[in-house]
């Protein structure tokens, strides 16, 4: 056998080497035709600015994320909450951020579907925030002061008809699904309840527990836990059917007032004009993060339902909510200062 060629298995790994440069040449030419950046991502920690503050439902949804999101990117993952401008500050702190993937922000639907008909911006949130994926929804829960005369729904319209314009109803901010409930109850019930616009759910939740105010629309995730400590009361629940966390608490339209349903979604975003390659990776890791068995348990004991998604599904979702509450919105009359 003197005399012939190497071995095959030497010509195998000349073709293995060959194939995997021709690879990484392949893959180098789809990252920049992506116009991905040149750096690796993630090369330090991710950064998720909250819409909302400490404690508030947003707030919630992205902490609960991060430590699945951590895993999965091998990254560290901060929660920074930046309430406050229905929204405006933490849309500015993320325009201001470099687009490569490490600053994301976490935010109620209303940012983008409500707010804008409502408060007059200085820019369009929905051209500065690209979309990554939902990451869970929810319904509000109508919650009261203890000492609140009411403990029903018809109690409560009793109260306000007896009492016009003289009783008022908090929400985590102005243009909310939180306010825009309460304005859809005025009209449904034919009384006239004041609203008051917080910057988020942690301050206006802490006046209904000490009874400056004595109502609020809220999220599950926040609501929840004052609720079985007995320091604010349920009175009704805006989801089709009733909650499996509050079994007791009835629908609206169970108490008599049919057609006062809204639902909260959560979503993540980065800077627009992320480049294509990590806005794909981002997605990736978001939805296996959401995957996992124990954070889907951990998000449905807060009254959440993990979803997940692709970014289309989630541009076109922004699409159709805008569109939904528009005309709503406008029926109202409502317009903020």
């Amino acid at each position: 056998m003197n005399g012939q060629h190497p071995a095959p298995v030497e010509e195998s790994s000349v073709v293995a080497r060959r194939r995997r440069t021709l690879a990484s040449f392949i893959a180098m030419a789809l990252l920049a035709a992506l116009g991905a950046p040149a750096a690796a991502f993630p090369v330090r920690p991710v950064r998720i600015i909250v819409a909302g503050p400490a404690g508030a439902a947003a707030d919630v949804t992205a902490r609960l994320l991060a430590d699945g999101l951590a895993k999965e990117l091998g990254q560290p993952v901060i929660v920074d909450p930046r309430p406050g401008a229905a929204g405006a500050i933490a849309v500015n702190e993320l325009r201001a951020a470099p687009r490569d993937g490490h600053t994301l922000l976490v935010a109620v639907n209303s940012l983008v579907s409500e707010v804008p008909h409502i408060i007059k911006l200085k820019h369009d949130m929905a051209r500065e925030i690209r979309p990554l994926a939902e990451l869970a929804r929810g319904g509000l829960v109508l919650v009261a002061t203890p000492s609140f005369p009411a403990n029903t729904l018809p109690e409560l319209v009793r109260e306000a008809k007896a009492n016009p314009g003289k009783l008022t109803y908090a929400s985590y901010s102005p243009g909310t699904m939180s306010h825009i409930l309460g304005l859809q109850l005025n009209r449904a019930a034919g009384i006239d309840l004041v609203h008051a616009g917080y910057k988020g759910a942690t301050p206006a939740l802490a006046d209904v527990m000490g009874g400056h105010v004595p109502l609020m629309f809220d999220n599950l995730p926040s609501a929840l836990p004052l609720i079985r400590a007995g320091k604010i009361k349920a009175l009704a629940v805006s989801t089709p059917a009733r909650s499996a966390l509050l079994p007791q608490v009835p629908t609206f339209a169970e108490a008599g007032l049919a057609g006062l349903e809204g639902v909260s979604w959560f979503a993540i975003y980065a800077p627009a004009r992320t480049p294509e390659v990590t806005v794909m990776q981002l997605n990736a890791a978001i939805n296996k993060a959401l995957a996992a068995p124990e954070l889907r348990e951990r998000f449905m004991r807060l009254g959440l339902e993990p979803t997940g998604g692709t970014s289309a599904e989630l541009a076109a979702l922004m699409k159709r909510d805008t569109e939904r509450w528009a005309p709503v919105v406008k029926a109202s009359g409502f317009r903020a200062d």
